[in-house]
């Protein structure tokens, strides 16, 4: 099943990635929902919001290939070996581990990651991220209210067995 989901995720991004750099040129837009989400094509040599794009090649490769890189076989070894992870946890690390591996294949094979999804709700607004971002960025909200709470949980627990002496 951690395959299937992985998979999945990784499928989801990539096909999306893929209709993009063939379907859209750059400048393109596509707007929705009176142009609040738009897609449009851009093409990101850095991470999160263009960060490292001016870096030099060798910091590029290792901050950008290597070290996430490391981050996604280690998750996926945690992932694999540790058969009492909480379900909800486990699919929150699904999500961030495809997420990073597709952001990661579009580094290797294409030199950049392709990016077209804009957000713009006045109050709130993003960068312009894709399919693999959106992947990662729900695991991490996923498992940090999953940890909260539990935390809460367990000092509600806590709390009632220290009233209880």
């Amino acid at each position: 099943m951690i395959l299937f989901f992985l998979a999945l995720n990784i499928g989801c991004d990539q096909v999306s990635k893929s209709v993009v750099r063939h379907k859209m040129n750059y400048y393109d837009q596509i707007g929705f929902l009176h142009n609040h989400i738009t897609l449009s094509k851009v093409e990101n040599s850095g991470a999160f919001l263009s960060f490292g794009d001016s870096l030099s090649k060798p910091l590029k490769i290792i901050l950008l290939n290597l070290l996430p890189l490391l981050v996604v076989i280690f998750g996926l070894v945690f992932i694999l070996t540790k058969p009492s992870l909480d379900w909800v946890i486990l699919f929150g690390l699904i999500l961030v581990i495809g997420g990073g591996i597709g952001n990661l294949y579009d580094r290797v094979v294409h030199g950049s990651v392709t990016d077209f999804l804009h957000i713009n709700f006045v109050i709130f607004q993003t960068g312009v991220f894709n399919v693999a971002d959106l992947s990662i960025t729900t695991g991490v909200f996923i498992m940090l209210i999953q940890a909260y709470l539990t935390r809460k949980t367990e000092t509600e627990v806590d709390s009632l067995d220290k009233n209880q002496v």
